[in-house]
């Protein structure tokens, strides 16, 4: 490439970059009203829209309020992944959806929840909503002209079948209308008898006709049928003071990485600087055009998406080093630098991208937001690393920076015997793990539960009062929230504020009777309000069981897709077992910290979890991609070479290890050092995922593939007979 072919195309870069960041200021900048479309705020920095349903049935049993909040649950993610269902005392269902302002407009999408029936021509129900399992928009091709129609697929339940089967049987020939909250969407032609419980209506015009009936047949085939009891605009939860914060802890946490690269990697780390920058001025325009809802833990995570999106290129910046240090020129050792990384790059974020896959297909609610946010920091960080950190490095080289001074050399290290400290590393990994099931047992027997759950997880009381003066959300945390926490010793009260009025809906803990009652007096003697004006009711998790399961066994499903993954790049399912062991470690370790340190278990413990599960993960791949590169042409195994290799391998990826661990936990810290309290109990945890995470990449990852390569398979046996 010629010099002033290389400078043309680093301004390029420049102005593309400069493009780029203008674009994701003034998408962060666009807000107001009659605005054009901006990034979509969670109820917690933003606020939303608040409806409240009551039963039509008098007495529902809990399995039928519980079958509806999940299904309801689902079918508000279209709006947000971050909205949230609940219970509000016994026949009552409270939604909150955030990044909207607009009730009439949602109430009227909606429809009536659980009014859905199926008619024949004499006006007879053939069909209940629910029997109606689910409802899906699809497209497919007409049987005689081969052109695409835009469909519904129907599946019913097993009681469904059965009367689907009677009631289509009977009228061959004849209409059978869908009719919803009173007025008929659909009035399909029976063709033929439907016997197997799947059915398809046809004739939409568009997949958007499609997708509207769809979604009308799945939010009527509830098992409760609602009736709207009130709405309301609420504010945000924790106020701009919360999101200014987390900003500033992006914009110091990114200029410290920024000179973190540049002293550490020179000109290749002043090449990251500019493809991280690209990066984010990306993120935010995905997030934009997506039109994904960001919340505070979804802020958080993004700050750290901006430390692990360094991780690449630091991959990639180790393997440069050694090639410079190996005697090649600077335009060869980049070319192989990159070829080498390449495999360890691609096996990390690919295992990372079929949790977020997985996660987000089976999940719900705030793993499902997780999910996506994280999809998309792979993609992009890879895009970054591979193309944009390349292409900058060569603009470089024609530009005449050819010196290996200025680019470094990987110091020689003597391989230190991690495998000979395995077995006082495993003890220190089992005693923490010990450590946190201890501290359960003794939290659950004084305190009646092993962790720290919030009402996320178990629900309490909401009581809504109205003050006398319209309190900013800042006021209410720093003046009224003390006083409630005082009052009910609960040290995570969350408020809403009602727009337009005095009201303030306070969530506490569970409360009984009594203190019910020193609550109300104390707001009475605190702040002056009517005691008649405060009303409490007991309201259920937004996280609910079957949340849970999803949560569960989104976690488990990942899990066994990136085992078989590892199982079979690496040609040995010694590597995946290694992986999953030292995962679930990361894990326990970090579950032990929220146990004794009785850090709040909420919503941002899922997002912490699943953090730490991709990281740990992602920097376990790197490693065992060098073991799996120093096994090559190695034919005798036996416990001694295996040992070496192992020890030689830590010992490369050391400096990639160290430095990738620093740069996620300068986002971490600055996150804990800035946030508030919500943030600060995410981010701690984090830190100690990072930091057991990095010691268990170093000296147990590996020591445990070495254990399971000299005590199991064909080879190791041989080797034990040959030593015997």
């Amino acid at each position: 490439m010629k010099r002033s072919k290389g400078i043309a195309l680093f301004v390029l870069i420049l102005l593309i970059l400069i493009v780029s960041s203008l674009g994701a200021g003034f998408i962060i900048k666009k807000t107001g009203e009659g605005s054009t479309k901006s990034i979509k705020l969670g109820l917690d920095l933003a606020g939303g829209v608040s409806i409240t349903y009551q039963t039509v049935k008098d007495n529902p049993t809990d399995e039928e309020m519980s079958d509806t909040i999940y299904k309801l649950q689902r079918r508000v993610e279209s709006y947000s992944t971050e909205a949230q269902v609940y219970k509000e005392g016994s026949n009552r269902i409270n939604i909150e959806i955030p990044g909207v302002n607009d009730a009439n407009a949602i109430l009227t999408e909606l429809g009536k929840p659980g009014s859905l029936n199926f008619q024949d021509g004499d006006g007879n129900v053939v069909l209940t909503g629910t029997d109606i399992a689910d409802a899906q928009a699809g497209s497919s091709s007409h049987q005689v002209t081969g052109s695409q129609e835009y469909v519904v697929e129907l599946t019913l339940t097993p009681e469904g079948t059965a009367k689907f089967a009677k009631a289509t049987a009977d009228n061959v020939g004849k209409r059978i209308a869908i009719v919803f909250d009173g007025q008929t969407i659909s009035n399909p032609n029976v063709n033929e008898a439907i016997t197997g419980g799947q059915a398809q209506i046809t004739g939409m015009a568009n997949y958007k006709e499609a997708e509207l009936l769809a979604s009308q047949i799945r939010i009527g085939s509830l098992s409760l049928e609602l009736e709207e009891l009130h709405s309301k605009v609420v504010g945000a939860q924790l106020g701009s003071e919360a999101l200014a914060t987390s900003l500033k802890a992006a914009a110091v946490g990114l200029v410290l990485i920024l000179l973190f690269m540049l002293v550490v990697y020179l000109i290749p780390g002043l090449a990251a600087n500019i493809a991280l920058l690209l990066y984010c001025g990306l993120l935010i325009g995905v997030l934009w055009i997506f039109d994904i809802t960001l919340t505070l833990p979804g802020i958080a995570g993004i700050v750290l998406s901006i430390g692990m999106a360094v991780d690449a290129n630091v991959l990639i910046f180790a393997r440069l080093r050694e090639e410079l240090a190996a005697g090649r020129s600077v335009e060869m050792a980049m070319k192989v630098g990159f070829q080498k990384a390449f495999s360890a790059i691609f096996d990390g974020n690919l295992t990372t991208l079929i949790a977020a896959v997985v996660l987000g297909l089976r999940g719900s609610g705030p793993v499902k937001g997780f999910a996506y946010t994280l999809g998309i920091g792979v993609v992009l960080s890879m895009f970054t690393a591979l193309v944009v950190t390349r292409w900058i490095l060569r603009c470089f080289l024609a530009m005449g920076i050819t010196d290996p001074k200025f680019y470094g050399q990987q110091k020689q290290r003597k391989p230190f015997d991690f495998i000979g400290k395995r077995v006082p590393c495993f003890v220190i990994s089992i005693a923490l793990v010990v450590a946190g099931v201890v501290g359960m047992g003794i939290h659950e027997y004084k305190l009646g539960t092993p962790l720290n759950y919030s009402l996320d997880f178990v629900g309490g009381n909401a009581t809504t009062v109205t003050f006398n003066q319209d309190y900013t959300i800042e006021e209410i945390n720093k003046e009224i929230v003390p006083v409630v926490s005082q009052l009910t010793g609960d040290g995570n009260v969350q408020t809403q504020k009602i727009d337009g009025t005095n009201e303030v809906v306070i969530k506490t803990r569970s409360l009984n009777l009594e203190e019910r009652e020193a609550l109300s007096n104390g707001l009475v003697e605190s702040f002056g309000v009517d005691k008649a004006q405060i009303l409490s009711e007991n309201i259920s998790s937004t996280v609910s069981n079957e949340m849970k399961s999803d949560a569960i066994w989104a976690v488990v499903i990942a899990s066994i897709c990136m085992l078989i993954y590892i199982w079979f790049r690496f040609k040995d399912i010694r590597f995946a077992s290694a992986a999953i062991i030292e995962l679930l470690n990361d894990l326990l370790i970090v579950l032990a910290f929220y146990a004794i340190c009785r850090v709040t278990v909420g919503n941002t413990f899922i997002a912490c979890m699943l953090t730490i599960m991709g990281y740990s993960l992602n920097s376990t791949v790197v490693i065992f991609d060098r073991i799996r590169e120093n096994m090559v042409g190695v034919k005798e195994q036996t416990p001694e070479v295996l040992k070496e290799v192992a020890n030689h391998s830590i010992t490369q990826s050391l400096s990639r290890c160290i430095n990738t661990s620093l740069t996620l936990l300068i986002m971490v810290f600055v996150l804990w050092l800035f946030g508030v309290a919500s943030i600060r109990e995410f981010a701690a945890p984090l830190i100690v995922g990072v930091l057991a995470g990095a010691y268990s990449d170093i000296f147990v990852t590996s020591s445990l593939w070495y254990v399971f390569k000299t005590r199991f398979g064909k080879k190791a046996k041989l080797a034990r007979k040959r030593k015997s």
